[in-house]
């Protein structure tokens, strides 16, 4: 399926098309940066972001990991394809997620090891500020909603206050077991932010290719985004994420022990919503995942991440109360002040920064794979799809309709190439359906755009 699938867009996309949805899309990050050059300093500074539309600051440099980042990119253009196609299953998934890892720690580090990584997590406005204050998990949760509006005595800070306790929770429960500092939380968001890179592939192939799944496999490896999920709580959220829907893919093929399967999709689908309410809309890729194959895990899905939400209930907080607060204290910062007019548009191109140009030059495969599915009469115009849909596009569509449903609510407004990470790594599954002759080139593309913006902006996150 997935080869007669491979040959139908190669027919209908030639990698000419490949090239100017790559060009447009450089030229549209291109404005984003510049038009705020051209503006002036008063309308550039109600951005809130010196390198917009990436949230950093303008400082070329170079640092330790600089090397290292080089060798690792060129070591996957030169060996990745090839060796996505020998490995046996397993060790495929192992080594995408150690080169991701690796790709993401070396290039962390050249910003500097405390600048770059471990000291990310621990400035006034992050997690690890209030972890020392947390000292009964239970008042911390009963009390956490009181909290969140800013312009208290006690108000959270910042991104404390902007995510419900499940996130401020993963870091006191590291700090209890003895793994506290900023070096162990960032450890924890790179080994398991980068774990999507796996996670991915092991979704195309649960849902019936494994062609498609090895073809994204280095594209995983070296994507953009690991800037972004080496010193973010947002790395960690995009893997638990994306874990979540590789394990409901699997529970879709409906083989012994998928019912079990499907709650422990349903649980960490809830402690997905419970680390970031923006991640409800992880419910479209689920949903892609279910309508590719089968509906029945859906039920069982939703029991776990009900259980989530009962526990956190039990334990006096309400995720809509949370939410609600939410978006109060997000007009009351400088969200207020941003201009929806650039960053409605600005979000898209750092979200191009993040997943880089090869996803995006493979868009117009992902329309013709989705469009190409022929019509038949209801009764089996859906099984008939079922056998022909490619995974891959439609795991990256859905991918792009989270980020466009974000992007269009106002509800974020700079800091996406961090934010979408979950939707990101979805999005790249695209990758997965260039023809295989150009994609060292597009692999050499991703690492330049990569080590070009990380060498070049002094990134906050």
């Amino acid at each position: 399926m997935a080869n007669a699938s491979a040959t139908r867009v190669a027919r209908s996309v030639s990698t000419r098309v490949d090239a100017y949805c790559a060009l447009a899309a450089f030229c549209f990050v291109l404005a984003a940066f510049l038009i705020p050059r051209i503006e002036g300093k008063p309308w550039r500074d109600r951005l809130y972001a010196g390198a917009a539309p990436i949230f950093g600051g303008w400082l070329p440099h170079l640092g330790w990991g600089t090397v290292p980042a080089v060798a690792l990119a060129t070591a996957v253009v030169r060996f990745g394809p090839d060796l996505a196609r020998r490995l046996s299953w397993t060790r495929l998934l192992l080594t995408t997620w150690a080169t991701a890892a690796a790709w993401a720690f070396a290039l962390a580090m050249v910003d500097g090891w405390q600048r770059g990584f471990a000291g990310r997590l621990t400035t006034r406005d992050e997690y690890l500020h209030e972890v020392g204050g947390v000292h009964d998990i239970g008042a911390m949760l009963r009390g956490f909603s009181g909290r969140i509006l800013d312009f208290q005595p006690d108000s959270w800070t910042t991104h404390v206050s902007g995510h419900p306790p499940g996130a401020l929770l993963v870091f006191v429960l590291l700090d209890r077991i003895g793994l506290g500092g900023g070096a162990w939380a960032g450890l924890l968001c790179l080994l398991v932010g980068t774990s999507a890179a796996a996670a991915v592939p092991f979704t195309i192939r649960a849902l019936g290719s494994e062609h498609r799944a090895r073809s994204a496999a280095p594209f995983l490896a070296l994507m953009p985004a690991v800037i972004w999920i080496a010193v973010s709580a947002d790395g960690l959220f995009a893997g638990v994420g994306a874990w979540s829907v590789a394990l409901l893919a699997l529970a879709t093929r409906l083989e012994p022990g998928w019912i079990l399967t499907a709650v422990a999709s349903g649980l960490l689908f809830g402690c997905t919503v419970f680390l970031n309410y923006g991640l409800v809309l992880m419910a479209i890729p689920a949903a892609a995942v279910l309508l590719a194959r089968s509906f029945q895990p859906a039920i069982p899905a939703l029991v776990g991440a009900l259980a989530v939400v009962a526990a956190f209930a039990a334990a006096g907080f309400w995720w809509l109360t949370g939410y609600h607060l939410v978006v109060e204290r997000y007009y009351q910062g400088i969200a207020s002040e941003r201009p929806y007019a650039y960053w409605v548009w600005g979000n898209l191109a750092a979200t191009v920064c993040a997943v880089g140009l090869a996803t995006v030059a493979a868009s117009c495969r992902v329309l013709v794979e989705l469009k190409i599915q022929p019509v038949h009469p209801w009764q089996d115009r859906l099984s008939r799809w079922r056998s022909r849909v490619d995974p891959a596009a439609l795991l990256a569509a859905a991918g792009v309709t989270a980020i466009l449903i974000a992007d269009f609510s106002g509800l974020s407004k700079a800091e996406t190439e961090r934010i979408w990470l979950p939707f990101d790594v979805c999005a790249l599954s695209a990758t997965a359906l260039l023809p295989r002759h150009s994609s060292r080139f597009w692999l050499v593309a991703q690492a330049a755009g990569a080590l070009l913006i990380n060498h070049v902006i002094l990134t906050n996150w």
